[in-house]
């Protein structure tokens, strides 16, 4: 059994998912599994290339229908043996230190069930960029020049603050992500679910500041479109208020708070008006409004 199950469900773009492929393949650290998940794609060539890769720690399997991005995560987290998996994202690069950095972080704190090393946000062309959003999300994640371990509330409540992981570039414990699993219904917020989930549980998450992860921001991605149409904001206010409903349950005033408040959330709706109002979109910038004051 290998140490690491990189896990890649695919649909899209063959160059970048090649591209993400072989950032896994050139790991120092070598004692990894490569299984991706091929949701349908129509070409042939995804699996001509892995074909061509003589190295028994890759495979490549096809469903036989689609299931759609949650399915194909879900089918793909199920299969997960290794004590730590990744559920890379099919466009994103592991730099070559990645699987380093994320071991080390493990056996130095065996209490964790995350590890979130450093990443640089790039563009569709690979370019380095930094956009409002991941500037935000720099200035709201802990500054941590050495590993940092956050846990129980104070990992909830920063989280609800401002989601500032990544989450293709997360590794966590398998036991752990597999018993949470992905929730059906959710898109947007599935993420931070997740995340809020493993701090319920008392579990610990360890930023590590080492840069290894190059994290890819589409400018049309699903999210976006979800984004200015109103759609994402939907889902987040009607997370929001379940989280702070379970979390004062719980007695932690703070992550409540943060729930109840989901300033960054409104920021961000608010950072959308105009573009609503430049298409002509007059019931996305009401959704838009709404999420803002409500």
């Amino acid at each position: 059994m290998a140490v690491v199950d990189v896990m890649l469900p695919y649909y899209g773009d063959v160059g970048l998912m090649k591209k993400a492929a072989n950032s896994v393949m050139a790991q120092q650290f070598q004692d990894w599994r490569l299984r991706v998940f091929d949701d349908g794609y129509p070409s042939t060539e995804p699996e001509e290339f892995f074909a061509g890769i003589d190295d028994p720690r890759v495979s490549y399997q096809k469903n036989g229908e689609n299931l759609g991005a949650n399915g194909n995560y879900r089918k793909a987290l199920a299969q997960a043996d290794a004590p730590i998996v990744v559920i890379m994202g099919a466009d994103d690069i592991m730099l070559p230190n990645y699987l380093d950095v994320v071991v080390r972080s493990f056996e130095a704190h065996p209490e964790a069930a995350i590890v979130q090393p450093g990443v640089q946000v790039i563009d569709e062309n690979g370019a380095a960029v930094n956009p409002l959003v991941d500037r935000v999300k720099k200035v709201c994640a802990p500054q941590a020049t050495s590993p940092l371990v956050l846990a129980n509330e104070d990992l909830a409540a920063s989280l609800l603050r401002a989601n500032w992981t990544y989450f293709p570039s997360l590794a966590w414990r398998s036991e752990v992500v597999q018993e949470i699993g992905f929730t059906e219904g959710l898109d947007v917020v599935q993420d931070l679910a997740m995340l809020l989930d493993v701090a319920a549980r008392g579990g610990a998450l360890v930023v590590d500041p080492e840069l290894a992860f190059l994290y890819r921001r589409h400018s049309a991605s699903d999210s976006s479109v979800r984004a200015l149409d109103g759609r994402r904001f939907e889902e987040e206010r009607r997370f929001f208020q379940d989280q702070a409903e379970r979390f004062r349950a719980r007695g932690w005033s703070k992550a409540a708070r943060a729930a109840t408040t989901h300033l960054m959330s409104r920021l961000n709706a608010a950072s959308l008006v105009g573009k609503g109002i430049a298409s002509g979109n007059s019931t996305a910038v009401q959704k838009l409004l709404k999420h803002v004051v409500a």
